[in-house]
């Protein structure tokens, strides 16, 4: 293909400049979520919904403009598709389940801290008197 094909029909040029510009828009609507929440839990979703929507309107509006021009169906696009389809939800992920950790480990009081399983506001848990329990554990303390 060399230059700029004239012979795309109008109503694929103006289908696939609808399909590019609302798909830019949303991904720009997610970027904004990113600068304007508050959390980082809030702010990981924005992004993450914002360019996973945007990109398949964008790439919608390519194959329709692709396909059009060329006059024969141009896959190419849903390879990038399938492939931020799958690494855009498997970032979020890790990103989200590192920060959860981070949370949950976090004793300097910065923060929103998550309680960690099994723990309660408030409640101070002591351990377990061994020798309570079976005397003749090796990791129970010995009375002599």
């Amino acid at each position: 293909m060399s230059g700029f094909p004239a012979n795309v029909p109008p109503w694929a040029a103006l289908l696939a400049a609808g399909l590019v510009l609302a798909g830019s828009g949303l991904t720009f609507i997610g970027a904004l979520g990113l600068v304007r929440l508050k959390t980082f839990y809030e702010r990981v979703h924005a992004p993450t919904l914002g360019a996973t929507l945007g990109m398949f309107l964008i790439l919608g509006g390519s194959v329709v403009y692709f396909t059009a021009a060329e006059g024969r169906f141009m896959p190419v696009e849903l390879l990038v598709a399938v492939f931020f389809t799958v690494t855009t939800p498997v970032t979020l992920i890790i990103l989200a389940r590192a920060a959860l950790f981070r949370d949950r480990t976090d004793r300097s009081g910065e923060g929103v801290r998550v309680p960690l399983e099994g723990e309660c506001a408030g409640v101070v848990r002591t351990p377990p008197d061994l020798t309570a329990i079976d005397p003749r554990r090796s990791d129970a303390p010995q009375g002599r």
